[in-house]
């Protein structure tokens, strides 16, 4: 037995919605007894108290989760300024959590205490990794590279860097009762887990291949020898640099594979362009576009490849994570990525999901783990 259930409140009172979510949780539990949960939370509200009452409707739960840019459920869809928390109950899946503290001042060190504190309680090697991980005080690609060393290449990692509703000021990550900044908290899955995932973004490389010729981590300087604004200017004339054309930076085992990279600032000196996540050096690159429909068509074909490649007969629950550019650039039809999903199902199935600052997924279920941004990932999961 494998089973998710979900609560969400958009109510602005902290105290309210959590017992909101608390009582929706209850009733759909039905008498059984969750064992872990993720928490999605909106920046404003009072976390530390929301911890704590899940913690007294569920002792002994391994919780983890964080801050975000939107919320997204199977009990209120999309929302902003809400908080939604889904629990896991099984006897025949383990799931541990751990955190790693201070993963600014060396990612390898806290992403290696976060997997060896969850794979202490557990009795089988992890299958699955979900993670929340810190986006403002170090790159997310640095944590990625940590957990992919911490767990092995084989532990496929999924999840979303924590957010605040695009102030870029302070995010928070939760593990069991604590508000933290700065850490990488995870959730590892094992025993006769089974899932399945889609990751698309809907934009569209264009132009022609060119090569990433100088870079320091997320600000690219050249791009073919030339200043990086250049590159841009080529295709966009007299616009800036935005998060509507990101580079489209190919796998290097597969050319016809591809994560995203979005723009977030440039320097007209140096000619240069800082992205919201690393690019490598050498790094085979397009521009991309895309319009509105292609972005929410994207949603329902990264959920689709999900629900087609699942493994069992009965999934159980299915997570998604969204990025903070699509939201933007969506505008009011933001809410249409999760409605995409719930017209293709003719059963209930258990989501929940946020909108984040950069999402973490395998490309396709071969590939290794990936950073990306302005994309779409659904991770589906069951035992049956």
């Amino acid at each position: 037995m494998f089973k998710a259930v979900v609560g969400h409140s958009n109510d602005p009172d902290s105290l309210s919605a959590v017992e909101e979510v608390i009582q929706q949780c209850v009733s759909f539990l039905a008498g059984d007894i969750p064992k872990a949960g993720i928490l999605f939370a909106a920046i404003d509200f009072e976390h530390s108290l929301i911890l704590q009452q899940i913690h007294q409707a569920f002792p002994g739960i391994e919780l983890i989760g964080g801050t975000t840019d939107g919320e997204i459920s199977s009990v209120l869809d999309f929302q902003q300024d809400s908080i939604t928390l889904m629990l896991f109950c099984s006897d025949e899946v383990e799931i541990h959590a751990g955190v790693g503290r201070q993963v600014s001042g060396d990612s390898i060190t806290a992403t290696k205490q976060a997997v060896e504190q969850a794979k202490s309680k557990s009795t089988a090697a992890p299958k699955l990794c979900l993670t929340h991980p810190e986006s403002l005080t170090t790159s997310g690609v640095s944590i990625l590279n940590g957990l992919k060393l911490a767990l092995g290449q084989h532990v496929p990692i999924f999840g979303g860097l924590a957010a605040d509703q695009s102030r870029y000021q302070n995010t928070y990550q939760f593990f069991q009762t604590e508000v933290l900044s700065d850490s990488v908290p995870i959730l590892l899955f094992s025993g006769t887990i089974l899932f399945s995932h889609g990751v698309a973004s809907g934009w569209h490389p264009i132009g022609q291949i060119s090569k990433v010729t100088k870079v320091d981590k997320n600000i690219v300087y050249e791009i073919d020898g030339k200043p990086a604004l250049d590159f841009y200017h080529h295709y966009l004339g007299l616009l800036p640099p935005s998060m509507e054309y990101p580079l489209a930076v190919f796998d290097d085992q597969n050319r016809e594979s591809f994560y995203i990279r979005a723009p977030i600032a440039y320097n007209q000196e140096s000619g240069s362009i800082t992205f919201f996540g690393d690019i490598p050096e050498q790094a085979f690159i397009q521009i991309s576009e895309a319009c509105h429909e292609d972005i929410l068509a994207a949603s329902k074909a990264s959920f689709m490849n999900a629900l087609d490649n699942y493994p069992g007969a009965e999934p159980s629950a299915v997570l998604f994570f969204s990025c903070v550019a699509r939201r933007q650039i969506l505008g009011t039809r933001a809410q249409e990525e999760y409605q995409n999903t719930k017209l293709c199902l003719l059963d209930y199935l258990p989501a929940c999901g946020f909108y984040s600052n950069g999402e973490i997924a395998p490309i396709n279920p071969t590939s290794q783990t990936q950073f990306h941004n302005e994309t779409f990932v659904t991770l589906i999961l069951g035992n049956r």
